[in-house]
This record gives C-alpha cells, sequence and structure tokens, in this order.
C-alpha cells in the first residue's frame, strides 16, 4: 500500500513539473497556444492505459440471484429481458465466481480485491456491527477517486459501520464516505434486519428528532411487539429466525424502537433506490462517474411493488426478480439518454447463489414448478458445491465488447486489479487478477485457481477440478434444504465432466487429491480446518 501510494504521489508531482514546463517555456504573446497545450495535458489525465477516455463503471450486484434464476442462463417460470439484452450484447461468463457463498464476505472481496477469509470477521453481519472495511484499505471506489473519479454506491451495504456503538441519531461513521465513496445512499444491513431505515452520507434521512431510533440484537424494548409474541399483526408469516420487531407488517432480525418517520416502506424499495441510482448518472454525467447499484432483490422479504405481483409464475422471489430487471431496464435507458451507454462499462453479477426459504413463508417453495434457481448446479446460498458462488456474471459495453460466452474462470475478487489496468492504474498485495482483457473478451484464458469459501469453510477450484477437505457439521442445512457441502471424506470432482458433482473421485484418484491439497494449502495454509458453524440469522 505504502508503495502504491509513493507512486501515485510520484506520477502527480510528475504531471505538475510537466504542466509548469509548459507554462513557462510558452511565450505571453502566445496565450491561445498556452492555453491549448494546457488543455491538452488536462484530456491526457482523463485517457487510460487503452489510449482511450476513461469509462464510466457500473457495477450491478444482485443479492441471492441463482445461476439459474436469469431466463438467459436457462430460467423457466420468468422472463428477464433487459438483463438478457446485457447478455445478448456482451459477454456471458459461465465460469463467473462470487467469493463467498454469504452476503457480507463476497461484497468484501469486490471492493478490497481480497479474500473474504482473510478478515476473520468477514461474515455474515448484524445491523449493528462495525465497519469491516479498514479505513486505510484500498477500495474499488478509493483507486478510482485517485483517478479523477467521482464515486457512488447505491442500495445493499451490509458491510458494518461505525466502530461498533453507533448512534442512529447522529452521523453514522465510519462507512461507505470514509472508504472511497463520495456518494452512499444505503441500506446498513439487509431489508430483514433493522435499523430498517435509508442512510443518506451517514444520515438517517426522514428521521424526527423527536423520535429518536434504538436498536438492539440481544433484547427488544418494553411495550415493543414482536413477530413472536404479536403474530396478528403480521402480513408475512416467519419461517425461522425472523421474529424480532415488526415493520411494516413484517417481522425482521433485531430490536427497533423509534424513528417511525425514517422508516422505508418495502415495497417501494425498489423505486427508491433505482430513482438514486439513475440521480446519480444525471448528476455525474460531464465526468468520469463509479457506481456501485447494489441492488436487494431476491433476498428476503420479498416484497414487490404492486406493478409487479403476479408478473411471474414462481410468487414472490420471482416477482421479485422481474422487478429487479425492470430498474435494470430503467437504469440502462437512464444512461443511453443521458448518451453514456457507449462509454459505460457494466459488469452485472450476484453476491452469491440461491436459497428459497430463508426466513419466510412466501411460496418460494410451494410455486418453484420447473423452475431451478440453482441451473444444473449443487448446493445453494451457505453451500460449498458450485451453487454456492457460481453466479451469473456478465461484462457490458456498447461498441467495445464483441458479444460471446466465455467460458474462462473468473472471479469478482479480480475487478480490482482489472479496473486498475483500465484506468491506468496498478494495485500491489491484493488476491486479485488483471483480468482485464477476459472482462473485455480480447482473451479467452482467466485465471488457474481460486479458494471459494462459504461461512468460514473453504475449497480449492483449479482448471476443471474442485476439491472439498473434509468439514464437520450437518449434510443438509434442513431450516433452508441446501446440502451445505460438509462431509466425513474429501471430495473431488471433475467439473467438466460433472457439473452437478454428483461423482465424488477423491478415492479414484489420490495423486490428484494430494495435489489439489497441496496447491490449496500453499494459498488458505494449514489451518484452513478452523471454523465456525453456521447460524442462520
Amino acid at each position: 500500500m505504502k508503495c502504491q501510494i509513493q507512486k501515485r504521489i510520484y506520477s502527480n508531482i510528475f504531471s505538475l513539473l510537466v504542466i509548469s514546463i509548459v507554462l513557462n517555456t510558452v511565450t505571453v504573446g502566445c496565450k491561445e497556444k498556452k492555453n491549448d497545450k494546457l488543455q491538452t495535458i488536462i484530456e491526457q489525465k482523463e485517457v487510460n492505459i487503452i489510449g482511450e477516455k476513461k469509462p464510466n463503471i457500473v457495477i450491478i450486484y444482485l443479492d441471492d440471484l441463482g445461476y439459474g434464476d436469469v431466463s438467459s442462463y436457462g430460467a423457466n417460470g420468468l422472463v428477464t429481458p433487459h438483463i438478457d439484452n446485457l447478455v445478448s450484447g456482451g459477454i456471458k461468463f459461465t465460469n463467473g465466481y462470487a467469493t463467498s457463498a454469504t452476503c457480507s464476505p463476497s461484497r468484501y472481496a469486490l471492493l478490497t480485491g481480497m479474500y473474504p477469509w482473510r478478515n476473520k470477521d468477514a461474515k455474515i453481519l448484524p445491523g449493528t456491527a462495525p465497519l469491516l472495511i479498514k479505513e486505510d484499505q484500498l477500495t474499488i471506489p478509493k483507486l478510482l477517486k485517485e483517478n479523477g473519479y467521482s464515486t457512488g454506491v447505491v442500495g445493499k451495504w451490509h458491510l458494518g459501520l461505525g466502530k461498533g456503538i453507533v448512534n442512529w441519531n447522529k452521523k453514522v461513521a465510519p462507512g461507505p464516505n470514509e472508504v472511497g465513496f463520495d456518494y452512499a445512499y444505503i441500506m446498513a444491513a439487509t431489508q430483514d434486519r433493522v435499523p430498517t431505515v435509508y442512510i443518506d452520507n451517514g444520515f438517517v434521512e426522514n428521521l424526527d428528532p423527536n423520535d429518536p431510533i434504538e436498536i438492539s440484537y440481544k433484547e427488544n424494548f418494553l411495550g415493543q411487539p414482536t413477530g413472536k409474541s404479536n403474530p396478528e399483526l403480521l402480513k408475512m408469516k416467519w419461517h425461522h429466525g425472523h421474529n424480532s420487531s415488526i415493520i411494516n407488517g413484517i417481522p425482521r432480525i433485531g430490536y427497533m424502537k423509534g424513528g417511525q418517520a425514517a422508516k422505508w416502506v418495502d415495497e417501494d424499495m425498489a423505486d427508491n433506490f433505482l430513482n438514486k441510482a439513475k440521480n446519480f448518472v444525471k448528476a455525474h454525467k460531464k465526468e468520469p462517474f463509479f457506481l456501485y447499484y447494489a441492488m436487494q432483490q431476491p433476498h428476503v422479504p420479498r416484497t414487490p411493488n404492486s406493478r409487479f405481483v403476479g408478473k411471474s409464475e414462481l410468487g414472490p422471489r420471482g416477482d421479485v426478480i422481474v422487478e429487479a430487471d425492470w430498474c435494470i431496464g430503467e437504469f440502462i435507458k437512464t444512461l443511453k439518454q443521458e448518451k453514456l451507454l457507449e462509454n459505460t462499462l457494466i459488469v452485472l453479477t450476484s453476491d452469491n447463489g440461491p436459497v428459497l426459504n430463508d426466513g419466510y413463508y412466501d411460496e418460494a417453495v410451494e410455486k418453484l414448478g420447473d423452475h431451478n434457481p440453482n441451473g444444473t448446479l449443487r448446493g445453494g446460498k451457505y453451500s460449498l458445491f458450485e451453487a454456492g458462488t457460481r453466479v451469473p456474471f456478465v461484462t457490458y459495453w456498447k461498441g467495445k465488447i464483441r458479444p460471446m460466452v466465455s467460458d474462462a474462470l473468473v472471479c469478482q475478487v479480480d475487478l480490482m486489479a482489472s479496473i486498475a489496468e483500465l484506468v491506468g492504474d496498478v494495485t500491489e498485495n491484493t488476491d486479485s487478477q488483471n483480468l482485464l482483457e477476459t472482462f473485455l473478451g480480447t482473451n479467452k484464458n482467466g485465471r488457474e485457481e481460486l479458494v471459494i469459501e462459504a461461512t468460514t469453510r473453504t475449497a480449492f477450484r483449479k482448471g476443471n477440478w474442485v476439491m472439498i477437505p473434509p468439514y464437520k457439521g450437518p449434510v443438509l442445512e434442513t431450516q433452508v434444504n441446501i446440502e451445505l457441502g460438509n462431509s466425513d471424506e474429501y471430495m473431488l470432482f471433475n467439473l467438466k465432466n460433472d457439473i452437478e458433482q454428483k461423482n465424488n473421485l477423491a478415492s479414484k484418484m489420490p495423486e490428484k487429491l494430494e495435489e489439489m491439497l497441496n496447491d490449496f494449502k500453499k494459498i488458505r495454509g494449514n489451518d484452513y480446518n478452523k471454523t465456525e458453524q453456521l447460524e442462520l440469522k
């Protein structure tokens, strides 16, 4: 990090020296030429490594969207035409991965370029968790700010806020603004966790100072109804874990008191985040910008706006995917209207694999029909099997990226180094690999190996092979009906021949297993089996 900062300081000093030389070597009588020279240098600072104007960069990050949840990836019972347009006009990656099978770790890796298992605190966070990213840590928005970009995040954060004790009635910091984002309009954690309010650049939106917010994840506040004690107040029934404070008729994780005027309306959330994302684009259209558009769909509680109720055959879970697709279409329309589409790199992906019943009864299981949110993959959210981390992954840049399907192995952790290359910068001491040519479709090769994580357990992908070490714990998490990848034995699969991971080759190919295990340990270390038990909370 120190070396990076020194390089950038030297670069800026050099730029100033060049400007100074230009200004001092041109005669006063050639004022017009001097201005032209200066303007040329300024424009050159806005040019990337491939000799073109630096593009806008947008990451559209969905929440719990499975490999098979998009129609262009094989979905049934719903249609996603706007995502499909990105797929058909860009690169559809068939081996695109999140680093983790749960949300907070994946988001950490995306923004920092670091494997989440390197940070012991990178796990599913409560709404009161302190900021997970260190304030002096390199992030994508920090890197881009140093290269002249305006940076923004809209949507789900879930990377912690503050330093452990937060007063929600004052400025909440540190947060996104302190790790590189100029603009941050977020929810603190998830839609099913308190506090159920929007936070605008550190301040709770619409907060009435006479109705202060109190938050606890340990005990309820006196006189406050809960999903467990007051089922008659519910419009959505809880299945497991979601039985604490009731907001808008929906029981949540954690307890909340006060802040009535600031509470969000769940059914309006998608529209609200969409409008903020569109406004950010319009406000920064004259300069390079980076937007991290972190959508909440199809995470629970699934609360589609009335316009989208019944738009799929899959109940609320399918309806919110259709709603998310519409939002993406409207966002792309804004880029087009502002004449920005041809200079905007768009990355669309998901934080982890799918889950049906994740705490509420919403007919996700009953209305599944022929739809398989996993595609042909095994597992799902929380799982070390493929469906936990292999997700839809699309890159799109109109006029720059040639439409194709790529089987290259790529990961969200690689966006850091690749974006740095795109804007003419470098990163050091991260797990991120520069795959810019792969993301732009000029190279068919991806990374050789990848460590994937699920609730502190890790596995190893190399080439067409994946190795899952033995882990204690249940084979099946019955509350969500997902195979977790736990076993008393090593598991070894050839994904080229066995994408469904049905044929464990560990006992038949001991030499290959030993090779995979040794390569895994070189990256992960020997203490990979120090894990924590999964808690659905």
